[in-house]
């Protein structure tokens, strides 16, 4: 967890609305919780919070928004906001996860499945 705002025998020591200014809702869409973030390179990364920073020194390989919760250990909610900061700044791409629709079929996989074991 992030040492800065909590203490493991106190809980938290900065309110998680401080850390995004009171907003609950992050500028733009919402992000699905199985998104991708990756950062993006070359971006300006002045007068980040140190919590943007973390979050987005935690997206330098693509992760998922529940992993950079999870690795920062910050509130899903915050997670979003900030994600939605570093978006609007460009600093990050977010990959929506795959509809259903988008997903090879069952039989087309079972085709190629029959496929490979007839090599």
């Amino acid at each position: 967890m992030s040492e800065r705002w909590f203490d493991e025998d106190a809980g938290p020591i900065i309110r998680p609305y401080t850390m995004t200014r009171g907003r609950t809702r992050p500028a733009g869409e919402q992000f699905d919780l199985i998104a991708v973030v990756t950062a993006v390179s070359g971006g300006d990364t002045g007068k980040l919070t140190p919590e943007q920073r973390h979050v987005l020194a935690t997206c330098q390989a693509p992760t998922s928004v529940a992993e950079v919760a999870a690795d920062t250990g910050l509130p899903v909610a915050v997670v979003r906001v900030l994600l939605g900061d570093l978006r609007a700044r460009g600093l990050v791409t977010v990959r929506p996860p795959a509809t259903i629709a988008k997903l090879p079929q069952e039989g087309i996989l079972r085709e190629v499945l029959a496929g490979l074991k007839a090599l």
